[in-house]
């Protein structure tokens, strides 16, 4: 049985612990938060102890953490974690610099512990089916990947101060998902955005609308479209043409009505967002974690993944800024 401790007791932390508790292998034992009383809350609510990070760290009964702390956090928390002995899972991104990510590679490499970065949706049911035809070669080889991802409203102008903007909060998933399906990462990245949704993302540094193009050393295209603004839901889908054929990965709706009349042919709209959209996702995500964490297999999901996306992510930051393509080796140096 895994026994393990919960950074963070917000919105996602929530997430996490339903998976933690549902699944058969591991135990939730313990929550911190920089907020006791949010901690308290979220303990209570699933029998386990409200405790600082601290003392979790330092527990040796606990077995492994999952951190849902403030990204600014991560690096910090991965490395005490692992030098006190503990598999880690955390949420993306790794950091919100791409130097402190790559130093914390480093430091973890030499504990031998196993670190999972959160990107669930690799674990999504639609993306991963869509994953195994393409490499089970049903459409060829992969020619064009096209990647959408729309928000149905933008958060709060808070967040977006703290965030890291749109490429290391938001679009950091696609990369990954380019990553994932293309079976590795691109050359050069071309990166346009803008705010045209909230004049305030764009007074915060910030932009709300962006596409990406990024492009591979043997000529494959991947195309990433990010929007925090979609009134009609969360609209997140992936579609690959290959040499044979293409596939394609559609929106989640609220239900699988349709209706056909005289007047035309209309259906639900997308699930409003990433809790109803995901929430499978995390369970499965979690499974995942237990099982190479008590085999010793490989994890699905590396550290070496998360740095990767946000070197990706600081390209695209770095190709907005000097409107240019920036190959990926120039921000990996």
């Amino acid at each position: 049985m895994l026994k393990v401790g919960l950074l963070g007791a917000g919105r996602i932390a929530g997430v996490h612990a339903t998976a933690i508790s549902s699944h058969p292998g591991s135990a939730l034992v313990a929550v911190s938060d920089f907020i006791p009383e949010n901690a308290e809350k979220l303990a209570t609510q699933y029998g386990c102890a409200a405790r600082t990070t601290d003392d979790i760290i330092a527990d040796e009964s606990i077995n492994a953490v999952l951190i849902a702390t403030s990204t600014d956090t991560h690096s910090d928390l991965i490395e005490a974690a692992t030098a006190a002995g503990k598999a880690v899972l955390c949420e993306k991104p790794v950091d919100l610099s791409l130097e402190r990510a790559q130093a914390c590679l480093g430091s973890v490499s030499r504990t031998g512990k196993p670190v999972m970065i959160g990107f669930n949706r690799r674990f999504d049911p639609n993306f991963s089916a869509l994953r195994t035809a393409l490499e089970a070669g049903e459409i060829g080889r992969a020619e064009l990947l096209s990647i959408t991802s729309f928000d149905p409203a933008p958060p709060p102008i808070s967040y977006i101060k703290v965030s890291g903007g749109l490429f290391r909060d938001m679009m950091i998933h696609d990369f990954d998902m380019a990553n994932f399906l293309m079976g590795g990462a691109p050359e050069a990245i071309s990166a346009f955005g803008s705010s045209i949704v909230d004049p305030q993302i764009g007074a915060a540094g910030d932009v709300d609308t962006a596409v990406v193009t990024l492009t591979y050393g043997d000529g494959r295209i991947a195309v990433i479209k990010n929007s925090r603004r979609a009134v009609y839901g969360y609209d997140q889908r992936v579609e690959i043409l290959g040499s044979e054929g293409l596939l394609q990965a559609q929106n989640m709706l609220e239900n699988t009505v349709v209706k056909s009349t005289a007047a035309g042919v209309s259906s639900a709209k997308p699930t409003y967002f990433f809790l109803e959209r995901y929430m499978p996702s995390y369970v499965t995500e979690w499974a995942a974690f237990v099982t190479a964490v008590e085999t010793g297999a490989p994890l699905p999901v590396t550290l070496e993944d998360g740095v990767l996306a946000l070197a990706m992510a600081e390209a695209a930051t770095r190709s907005v800024a000097q409107c240019r393509p920036v190959k990926l080796s120039e921000v990996l140096e």
